[in-house]
C-alpha cells in the first residue's frame, strides 16, 4: 500500500535506497549520498514523496527512467542496505518505476 512519505519515519530508508545510485551509479550528479537528515528535508520539500511496501517488496518511484533502471540493476545491493538500515531482513525485493522519462 502506498502512503505519503513521513520525513521522520522514512528518511533513513530513502537515503539507503538512493545511496547506491550516488556511490556506484551514473544517474546521479551528487558527489556524496545524502544523510538521513538531508533526505528528511527533501521529503518535506516541494513535491510529494510516496513509499510503498507489500509483502517485503519495496516499490521506488524514480524521477527518471535512467535512475529506475540503475536501481533495478543494483537491487541486490539496495535491498542489503535497506535491511541493514532497518536492522532486520524485512525487505525481500526492490521494484522500481519511472514517473518521468
Amino acid at each position: 500500500m502506498a502512503r505519503p512519505a513521513d520525513p521522520a519515519r522514512d528518511a533513513a530508508a530513502c537515503a539507503a535506497v538512493y545511496a547506491p545510485a550516488v556511490t556506484d551509479g551514473f544517474a546521479s550528479f551528487e558527489a556524496e549520498p545524502p544523510e538521513a537528515g538531508e533526505m528528511a528535508v527533501r521529503i518535506g520539500g516541494a513535491h510529494a514523496w510516496f513509499v510503498a511496501e507489500r509483502d517485503g517488496a519495496v516499490t521506488v518511484a524514480c524521477d527518471s527512467a535512467v535512475l529506475a533502471h540503475e536501481l533495478d540493476l543494483m537491487s541486490e545491493l539496495v535491498v542489503g542496505q535497506l535491511n541493514a538500515t532497518l536492522g532486520r531482513p524485512a525487505v525481500k525485493r526492490l521494484r522500481t518505476r519511472a514517473t518521468r522519462t
